[in-house]
């Protein structure tokens, strides 16, 4: 039975109180703060989470709501305040989902959480979970644009193809290499609005050749925004040989220095060897960067891309020490917020890793 509840009681002398809800059944589930009308998260207990299952799955709740529960839950745990379970529990029941903005949030939510396991044995397990939420909706919405289509669409299958491409769904990895085969050998072109996610795909998934041929396209092009698809990509892929290749490439002519942290960025975001790759390069180039962007936006953006997603505590240490021996006045409050991550992220890691370890284990993924 759907029932909300519209009234918020204070108490004066606490934090807590006990509010009835009246025509409520044993055993409904309850929305709290319906269509997120109120600026305050919601923790439910894991019963009452668990009569909501349905109603996020079957889409008897608002996209308003079924939005809001899970960057609730996810707000709550990243903070301590709910079990990183929980919200994986959750997650798995937005496999009906087709909202972009439901959909957008939980794809950025896991890509949060796939940064903090994608060191841990674990991750395809992860992988696993992921593929299961978004290949049917993949299916449903298809690769090709049709006349039905609405404003955001086009978005949303960007979205699959490149989020499937990184998760190991075999059949999103061959069509994408089915498409850039025959986008580079001059045969039938690859749709803008999707080409960044097969190029992705494909170098993530791929080796020297497929880096070489984005090189090529690369250098044929004059457009900027094809070149800037392409550079973002470059350092994506598994190889660490490649990786460095592309660090060393943002900082040569063909790089415009206002692009060269988000090809660095791409290098960061290949997992946790990616991670250490680049922030051992920003650190070897370290005078250079500071010539460049010193006292700029994108001098803060190099530092909150190299250093904000570490999860442990030597790499706390680590950046702290580099950052008190280099001092960067301009991005001190980058480096703050950064450090204030790692350390967020390695409690995160710490208190619910084997919790989600034994989670996957128990659902057989």
């Amino acid at each position: 039975k759907q029932w909300y509840q519209r009234r918020v009681a204070i108490t004066a002398g606490g934090r807590e109180g006990q509010i009835v809800l009246e025509g409520a059944r044993p055993g409904d589930w309850v929305k709290v703060n319906p269509n997120q009308i109120g600026l305050f998260r919601v923790k439910y207990s894991d019963d009452l989470l668990k009569r909501l299952l349905p109603a996020v799955k079957n889409q008897a709740l608002s996209s308003a709501d079924r939005l809001g529960i899970q960057q609730d839950l996810f707000a709550l745990a990243k903070a301590g305040y709910s079990s990183t379970a929980n919200l994986l529990t959750l997650m798995g029941s937005y496999s009906n989902e087709r909202n972009y903005v439901v959909l957008s949030s939980i794809n950025t939510n896991l890509s949060d959480l796939g940064g903090l396991f994608n060191h841990l044995p674990c991750y395809q397990q992860f992988k696993a979970m992921r593929r299961q939420i978004f290949s049917k909706i993949l299916t449903e919405v298809g690769w090709e644009n049709k006349e039905t289509d609405g404003h955001t669409d086009a978005l949303l299958r960007s979205m699959l193809i490149g989020t499937l491409g990184h998760s190991g769904d075999t059949e999103v990895i061959e069509k994408c290499n089915e498409m850039f085969k025959q986008h580079i050998s001059g045969g039938k072109q690859i749709p803008a609005d999707i080409r960044g996610s097969v190029y992705s795909t494909v170098r993530a998934n791929g080796g020297n050749d497929e880096y070489q041929d984005l090189l090529t396209l690369f250098n044929k092009t004059d457009l900027h925004e094809e070149r800037d698809r392409i550079q973002r990509v470059l350092g994506c892929g598994p190889d660490a040989d490649l990786r460095a290749k592309t660090l060393d490439f943002s900082l040569s002519d063909a790089v415009r220095s206002n692009d060269t942290p988000f090809v660095i960025g791409g290098v960061a975001k290949a997992g946790w060897e990616g991670r250490d790759q680049t922030w051992a390069f920003v650190k070897n180039k370290y005078p250079i960067f500071l010539e460049r962007y010193s006292g700029g936006f994108l001098f803060q953006r190099l530092v909150q891309t190299t250093c904000a997603s570490f999860v442990d505590m030597e790499k706390y240490k680590d950046v702290e020490k580099f950052f008190s021996e280099n001092k960067a006045p301009s991005a001190e409050r980058a480096i703050k917020q950064s450090l204030e991550s790692i350390k967020l992220r390695a409690g995160w890691l710490e208190r619910d890793g084997e919790a989600v370890a034994q989670w996957f284990k128990d659902r057989g993924f």
